[in-house]
């Protein structure tokens, strides 16, 4: 069975957000076996220049680095990642699985990932140009990783 690592930076503090990740989750159990990640968030100060942002995506990203299972298959969430249909995105995730057992998608803070992340991970993917809390992409990630194994299995899914 597929491991499946979710590292992100930061704490889920709403209540219907932690209720959708609780839901994905136990529907992913069929599928995989689920590890969620929550890893502190620096504190951003009001004055923030580049120095200051390059400093605490470093610090963030050491600590995402140092969880990161060293046989893993690592997929960075950024702007600038790939874009996949969810039928692409099934038939991704199928050949990855594959080769490799262990599967790791990082989730990065506020201020997104690190240049050395990006560079360390396998690839990067992107859900949407659009930009929202790192929060809501967690769950947007755990339903497509649940529509992915319902699409591979030939199992019905709301469309």
């Amino acid at each position: 069975m597929l491991h499946i690592d979710i590292l992100c930076i930061g704490k889920i503090k709403e209540k219907f957000f932690t209720e959708a990740i609780n839901e994905y989750s136990k529907r992913l159990s069929k599928y995989c076996k689920l590890k969620i990640i929550e890893l502190p968030e620096e504190k951003i100060p009001d004055k923030l220049n580049i120095s200051i942002q390059n400093s605490i995506k470093a610090i963030e990203s050491n600590r995402i680095l140092s969880k990161l299972h060293k046989d893993s298959y690592s997929i960075c969430l950024d702007l600038k990642g790939k874009n996949f249909s969810s039928e692409e995105f099934s038939k991704h995730i199928d050949f990855i699985s594959m080769q490799n057992s262990y599967l790791t998608f990082i989730i990065g803070g506020s201020l997104g990932l690190s240049n050395s992340i990006l560079d360390e991970s396998k690839e990067s993917i992107c859900f949407s140009k659009m930009t929202f809390p790192h929060q809501l992409i967690r769950i947007f990630l755990l339903e497509q990783l649940f529509r992915s194994f319902k699409i591979s299995n030939g199992e019905t899914y709301h469309r």
